[in-house]
């Protein structure tokens, strides 16, 4: 059976993602975002930056996504800014496709990530993805545009926000675009934390 097709990111309470320019990501703003996950045991093993680290709820959240993904899909913009800040082990150790328009030879990295470029759209980078995930999710990783094109073709299932108490201001907001008119949402989960609050949503047709 095959899994679902899922999006997990961390917001800003004014509805942020990141900040506009690729140069800022690593900056105050997008690093104040993502401190909750920077602690969690699970994530400074899989980029291993050093042994320790926190556990609890928001360590565990951070493994389930991981093992439930199989593959995962992203745009050209994200790829290109994590190519820069990647670790040469990429960290997501499962095959990704990239949607772009260029065209490019897999690009295989050490630990099991192997970055596939699909240049003729984006049903078929997520076919693709689930044929690699088989039984397993697919993850859409970002950034916001991708994600937008993915919940406004009727294509997500399921998604989860780590509401992160920041204000961002400025910057790629979530959902800016996205075609309210067919998506309708179900909770699934709502848990507060010391550091976010996990929202976890099912998406349904109108």
């Amino acid at each position: 059976m095959a899994g679902k097709v899922f999006f997990s990111v961390s917001m800003s309470l004014d509805g942020f993602i990141a900040p506009e320019s690729s140069e800022e990501l690593m900056g105050r703003q997008w690093m104040e975002l993502q401190r909750w996950i920077f602690p969690q045991r699970f994530f400074r093993e899989n980029l291993k930056l050093g042994e320790g680290g926190e556990e609890g709820r928001d360590n565990d959240i951070v493994r389930e996504t991981f093992e439930r993904t199989g593959a995962s899909v992203m745009g050209k913009r994200m790829f290109d800014a994590g190519e820069q800040m990647w670790p040469e082990e990429a960290p997501f150790h499962t095959p990704v496709f990239v949607v772009t328009h260029e065209k490019r030879d897999p690009w295989e990295r050490p630990g099991g990530t192997t970055f596939h470029f699909v240049n003729d759209g984006i049903e078929t980078a997520l076919d693709q993805a689930r044929e690699a995930a088989g039984d397993r999710d697919v993850r859409i990783a970002g950034g916001g545009a991708t994600i937008l094109e993915y919940v406004n073709a009727g294509l997500i299932d399921e998604f989860s926000i780590a509401l992160s108490p920041v204000l961002f201001g400025s910057g790629i907001r979530l959902f800016e675009g996205v075609d309210a008119g067919r998506v309708a949402l179900e909770p699934v989960r709502a848990e507060p934390t010391q550091r976010v609050t996990h929202l976890t949503y099912a998406v349904r047709e109108r």
